[in-house]
């Protein structure tokens, strides 16, 4: 146990994790030939097309120098802030993390955010300058950045280029010589934390999990405490680029079990496995509970494909714990689920994998977040769909999210995102130097105003350079009210939002103005409305397509003119009756990029 090391790459989004977990498995021979490509562990073509990492990746590499084995597991992880609940499982399975910062951006703000999440755990931390090989590097200033930041001393800073190989054996003998190797008993009763977990077709779910203390055979019954389920282990193994059987594993190291489950709900992140015969005493403490940031509706375009809907998203939920979902109805969408999202990104990226893995298309509602709406008597109740607020009458008070968020920028951006931080109702609560003229920002925020395209806006205003994180700070009292959408008078509550009250006529008047570009001509006349309660505050006609009735008419009494339209006035009259408007999937999207 003493030669086992258990670590994880931590750093902001684009700074080389990837890459450096190719190096580091090229170096020790565990990938090489015809498997060896670039991001090698990112298994998803998502991840391939995009070139960020989504998942959590873990992999075993054997490394012998001086002719001593020692046993490495690596874990890489994404960088996104959308993706941070995949980091805080993988920092929950290490003792140690190389911290890894790009020479030629230095240290951003999802930088600092796992960093501190690392020291949490008391994680060793190794820091790491990548792309020292890039023209426009300043490993000095970023040194200086990284001392500040840590306190360590500058000659614990590793200098290396994933891409050409520099530093990896430098990194290789930290990781041995820094990193403690892991403490636990191997003859205890078994305590093993699920960290993950995956649906394989033709052998059921796959769970990936660490044991702390004790040593699990293959053909153990053991039991998940949570759900008191029990199994018998079919196949342990230790997970190298694919799955490799083996007999026993002890404490300190990572791997997988297969025991044949089929349901998806008998397998929870963060449960512990134990021996039947021998159990622990408790279960492990496993992670936070995941607070989901945004929430939509999702709903299957065939209101048949609801159960596959539900099994899609069960399966896809065991691979991405982030995800919660709950079912729920909409007059103008049938049913569907109502879920929960880390983020934008995070929702993009589910909608992605229902199609591609499961050949799910859905149509996706307006994200929103949750707000807390207190009734007369004092009654707290939750609500994540507008079309769950109570009567107006009813409600004393409204609160919303706020989020605490840190922006680091250059200087020169200063201005435009403090602009548009300050029109999206936010606060400036403290700003600083870091180092030259790097600064940091903070900003308290209402986290409805952040949801749509905050994170877009504030890439394109500083040309791609301010990095963004942030956390739930607290609820506080807002004037929001509900804008509805109605379509011949018909509220149509898959388009209706909660908005601040000096927001919602102008959103109002360009949601209509929109939708009239969106909704496809009919026989008769469609008039869309924007309404505050029963005030229409804009409106908007899309005009009947109409057949030239008069066209037969030529000279004689104008009045032989006037009968036919009156008819054909009639005619129009009777089908907007019978008529129903269907509302396409990209005015659905469309509301999200209003701008």
């Amino acid at each position: 146990m003493k030669n086992i090391r258990n670590f994880c790459i931590i750093a902001h989004i684009d700074h080389g994790k990837s890459t450096l977990a190719d190096r580091l498995l090229e170096y020790t021979k565990t990938v090489g030939g015809k498997e060896m490509q670039n991001q090698v562990l990112d298994d998803m073509d998502l991840e391939r097309e995009r070139g960020i990492t989504i998942k959590s990746h873990a992999i075993q590499m054997d490394y012998c120098p001086n002719g001593e084995n020692y046993t490495l597991n690596l874990i890489d992880t994404p960088g996104h802030v959308d993706f941070s609940y995949e980091v805080s499982r993988s920092i929950a399975a290490c003792e140690g993390a190389l911290l890894v910062v790009d020479a030629t951006q230095g240290v951003q703000a999802q930088t600092i955010s796992n960093l501190y999440m690392a020291l949490e755990h008391d994680l060793e931390i190794i820091p790491v300058i990548n792309k020292i090989d890039m023209d426009s590097a300043h490993p000095d200033e970023v040194e200086d950045e990284i001392v500040e930041l840590i306190g360590c001393d500058p000659s614990e800073i590793i200098r290396a280029s994933a891409r050409t190989g520099e530093g990896i054996p430098e990194i290789l003998d930290a990781i041995i010589k820094r990193i403690p190797a892991p403490c636990g008993d191997p003859e205890a009763p078994l305590e093993a934390l699920i960290f993950d977990s995956v649906f394989n077709s033709f052998r059921g779910i796959i769970v990936y999990f660490k044991i702390l203390n004790g040593t699990i055979h293959k053909g153990d019954l053991v039991k998940f405490v949570n759900t008191g389920k029990q199994y018998n282990a079919d196949e342990v193994g230790v997970l190298k680029l694919h799955l490799s059987p083996r007999d026993t594993i002890s404490a300190g190291n990572v791997g997988y079990i297969i025991s044949g489950i089929k349901n998806s709900t008998e397998v929870r992140v963060g449960d512990t496995i134990t021996h039947v015969d021998n159990p622990c005493q408790a279960a492990i403490e496993g992670f936070q509970e995941v607070k989901p940031m945004v929430f939509a509706g999702v709903y299957p375009i065939e209101p048949e494909d609801f159960e596959n809907l539900r099994s899609s998203l069960e399966k896809l939920q065991l691979n991405d714990a982030a995800l919660t979902f709950a079912p729920e109805s909409s007059l103008a969408l049938g049913f569907g689920f109502r879920c929960g999202f880390l983020g934008l990104l995070h929702m993009e990226i589910v909608q992605e994998r229902l199609s591609r893995e499961f050949n799910m298309e859905v149509i996706t509602t307006v994200p929103n977040v949750s707000y807390k709406v207190y009734d007369k008597k004092g009654n707290m109740t939750e609500v994540h769909n507008p079309a769950g607020l109570p009567d107006p009458t009813l409600i004393d008070r409204i609160e919303e999210p706020y989020i605490n968020a840190s922006i680091i920028t250059l200087s020169d951006y200063m201005g435009p995102i403090i602009t548009l931080c300050l029109s999206k109702r936010g606060i400036l609560t403290k700003q600083e130097y870091i180092s030259g003229n790097r600064m940091e920002l903070h900003f308290d925020i209402p986290l409805g105003e952040i949801v749509i395209d905050f994170y877009d806006k504030l890439k394109s205003i500083s040309k791609g350079y301010a990095s963004f994180d942030y956390y739930i700070s607290s609820y506080r009292e807002a004037k929001l009210i509900k804008l509805d959408i109605l379509l011949n008078g018909q509220p149509v509550d898959a388009l209706s939002s909660l908005t601040h009250v000096d927001n919602a006529v102008t959103l109002g008047r360009r949601m209509c103005e929109k939708l009239k570009e969106l909704i496809p001509r009919q026989q008769f006349d469609i008039a869309i409305q924007a309404a505050i309660g029963a005030k229409i505050v804009a409106r908007e006609t899309v005009k009947a397509v109409r057949k030239d009735v008069t066209a037969k008419c030529y000279g004689g009494d104008v009045s032989r003119k006037r009968k036919l339209l009156e008819k054909q006035k009639k005619g129009k009259k009777r089908m907007k009756q019978i008529g129903n408007v269907e509302v396409p999937q990209k005015a659905f999207l469309a509301v999200l990029k209003l701008d």
